[in-house]
């Protein structure tokens, strides 16, 4: 199988043609049809200069190695003395069965980007008011996981001695390549930007969605979990770590909301300077 190598050059691409669309629909005759598409290439241009960026950045960020095989060997420590489930175990478990491994990492290259591009189309489409909320709890949350990947951590499957397989690479399904190839980028498992993407997806089709598509959301988080620890990609950790930092964003979103709607209902009962108060009028 091909690796897969999604670039910054190619967002930024898909960004430069969204905003040239945008600009064309802008100067010609406004129908529905056109308001449409113009604002579908307006909203994710926005998102593709983001995901370009975060890209070109994530290139200068992820580039330290000293201390990551310290790092996993403290988080592999501390999952212990929490009571979490042994990653190999777990592994173990999987290993025998080929077809099921094999569509675990077909689930981990192509479900995270893909998976994100659909349920963003998804709520532009039917929950529109809602997407700059959506989109900003993306870039937010994936900013400081970019952050915190500053800080070097190896994924089970690189840590030497401990058993764990590379399962994507077993296959020739890996998204990385050899171990020689861009390894300072392999050692940025915490957080999971995979987890931390899901739970967003599965927060917001709970809160925006109905009936069965709800479930689709909670399915896709507890498969990706499943998965990244499954083919040795990420810690159980790293897992909730970014599951804190999507509801850490949230959270703050709905403070700032809340103040701003609050300094706005004060504005509006503040009298127009100059202006006579009602009583007084009313006296006269």
């Amino acid at each position: 199988m091909t690796y897969l190598h999604p670039s910054w050059q190619l967002s930024i691409t898909c960004a430069v043609l969204l905003a040239g669309l945008w600009g064309a629909l802008s100067l010609a005759p406004r129908s529905g049809f056109a308001e449409v598409v113009r604002s579908f290439a307006r909203e994710f241009a926005v998102v593709m200069t983001l995901l370009g960026i975060w890209q070109y950045i994530g290139r200068f960020v992820r580039t330290h190695v000293d201390g990551a095989y310290v790092h996993a060997r403290w988080v592999q420590n501390f999952q212990h003395t929490i009571h979490l489930p042994d990653e190999l175990k777990f592994q173990e478990l999987l290993l025998p069965h080929e077809w099921l491994v094999r569509s675990m990492n077909t689930y981990y290259a192509f479900a995270h980007l893909n998976g994100m591009a659909l349920f963003l189309v998804w709520v532009w489409w039917r929950r529109r008011p809602a997407f700059r909320t959506v989109r900003n709890t993306i870039v937010g949350t994936t900013l400081i996981c970019l952050v915190v990947q500053a800080i070097p951590v190896a994924p089970p499957r690189l840590l030497p001695n401990t058993g764990y397989v590379d399962t994507a690479l077993r296959y020739g399904q890996s998204v990385y390549g050899e171990y020689a190839t861009g390894v300072a980028s392999q050692l940025t498992a915490m957080p999971s930007v995979h987890v931390a993407w899901a739970g967003i997806v599965c927060w917001y089709v709970t809160k925006l969605g109905h009936g069965p598509l709800r479930c689709i959301g909670a399915l896709h988080l507890v498969i990706t979990v499943l998965v990244v620890a499954g083919t040795a990609n990420h810690w159980w950790l790293d897992g909730i770590v970014a599951l804190g930092i999507m509801l850490l964003v949230i959270a703050g979103q709905w403070f700032v909301a809340r103040w701003w709607n609050s300094l706005q209902s004060k504005d509006a009962r503040e009298p127009v300077s100059g202006a006579p108060a009602v009583s007084e009028v009313s006296a006269g």
